[in-house]
């Protein structure tokens, strides 16, 4: 009774990258190098670029924390010697000389996790594939932060 067939096309995504070169550069798994990607210019505006962007945040939000931690701290001195509160200076020593052991217990092992230590490796690698992207962007930080 009049069904009506709809025909579909289908897509064979292996033979659609073949014919075209973009899709490759786009979607093709990296090797994690962007020098295969992009000229040095390219590379060095990318990085400066980026760099700059992040040291400015940072120095910003660095201000920001420091204004915040130092007014908060000032704050609590005046309370304390108003004697709006009273601050156990004992117990504040004994925690922390309490952190003070963790951290050399800590310190002492030396040992990273498998997970960690694998992370790490990835990063080398890709700041060393890397080199003009990472120096530019480390340049970039740099001036961000003195900016």
């Amino acid at each position: 009774a009049g069904v009506k067939e709809d025909s579909f096309n289908v897509l064979d995504l292996a033979e659609y990258t073949k014919n075209r070169p973009w899709w490759r550069k786009v979607f093709a798994p990296s090797s994690g190098s962007s020098a295969e990607k992009y000229n040095v210019a390219t590379q060095l505006v990318i990085g400066g670029v980026t760099g700059w962007c992040t040291g400015f945040i940072f120095q910003k939000v660095g201000k920001l924390a420091a204004t915040a931690v130092g007014g908060g701290f000032f704050l609590l001195q005046i309370a304390n010697h108003t004697g709006y509160i009273k601050v156990d200076w004992k117990l504040v020593e004994r925690d922390v000389n309490k952190a003070k052991q963790q951290l050399k217990f800590h310190s002492s092992g030396n040992k990273m996790s498998p997970e960690v230590k694998t992370r790490v490796d990835e990063v080398i690698i890709f700041l060393k594939k890397n080199v003009i992207l990472t120096g530019a962007f480390a340049g970039g930080f740099l001036l961000g932060m003195a900016s």
